[in-house]
């Protein structure tokens, strides 16, 4: 289903960045939604929190990311913005995989629409080590593709350290690096994850940003309004040998933002029963 050209055809939408994330963004949305993007120059993003820990984000990464939106809009004038904000940590079910959960919000103030997209992905390169040596950094550097993507230095990993960031050239990294440990014994060195430092995160923005379209295009059968998309799951796939009620997905559910219509949709994963082996009678 696609959305009614009327929600955003011919309008302004704001990108609210500062690290260059317009440079993927913006085609997909103008091409998908009509739609002509500018870029935010009033509001600085850094002050929700920083990577590199000279801002703390004070609070989590939705809280934050609607922060973004709301903020640029009022410091720029307009009524519909869209933002991402990235987390990176271990993954949540591969152990010790590092992992970018990246989300995306388009705000819709005239229309009072807030739609999310989320890409949980271990596509990234985010590490971080203590180095002691050239060895060290040459090992750290081939492993999270320097100087393609980025590195921060510090001269510690505490508050008040001294942060060296943006560097993605040799002679600034070896001048740096050498300065520290002049009066170190040791460096602090992590991948700089701001997205125009750093190409793995860019395509997961550029990944996140098509579900988002995916998702504004999927609209209401009841009011017509985009966003009508999967708010959560039900258990009870049938067992295919004992036909009891798994834990595996039966349906998703289905609901509609703006009016709360919502609805099931049956089998999702494409299969009816479920394999005797995930039943918790057959195989307990």
């Amino acid at each position: 289903m696609k959305s009614n050209p009327d929600f955003f055809s011919g309008r302004r939408l704001l990108i609210v960045t500062k690290h260059e994330k317009e440079k993927v963004i913006a085609p997909i949305l103008e091409k998908a939604l009509g739609v002509q993007c500018f870029v935010s120059k009033e509001f600085d993003t850094d002050s929700l929190g920083t990577f590199s820990g000279e801002i703390e984000r004070k609070e989590d990464a939705l809280t934050t990311l609607r922060k973004k939106c709301w903020e640029g809009m009022k410091s720029e004038g307009f009524d519909l913005a869209v933002a991402t904000e990235g987390s990176f940590g271990n993954h949540p079910t591969v152990f010790f995989a590092p992992a970018n959960d990246e989300l995306i919000m388009l705000v819709d103030q005239k229309n009072g629409i807030e739609i999310v997209a989320r890409s949980l992905s271990m596509n990234t390169n985010f590490d971080s080590a203590e180095l002691r040596s050239h060895d060290d950094l040459k090992v750290f550097l081939e492993k999270v593709q320097y100087p393609s993507h980025g590195v921060i230095l510090k001269n510690d990993d505490k508050k008040g350290a001294t942060i060296h960031k943006g560097i993605i050239d040799y002679n600034s990294l070896e001048q740096v690096f050498d300065a520290i440990m002049q009066t170190r014994s040791s460096c602090f060195i992590e991948t700089d994850m701001r997205a125009m430092n750093n190409p793995k995160r860019m395509k997961v923005i550029e990944e996140v940003s098509v579900m988002l379209v995916n998702r504004l295009q999927s609209v209401c059968p009841e009011c017509m309004y985009p966003g009508f998309g999967v708010v959560g799951a039900e258990a009870g796939l049938l067992c295919d040998s004992c036909t009891m009620p798994t834990r595996s997905t039966l349906a998703h559910i289905l609901q509609c933002q703006h009016c709360q219509y919502h609805s099931k949709l049956m089998y999702p994963n494409g299969k009816e029963t479920e394999d005797p082996m995930y039943c918790d009678f057959c195989n307990p």
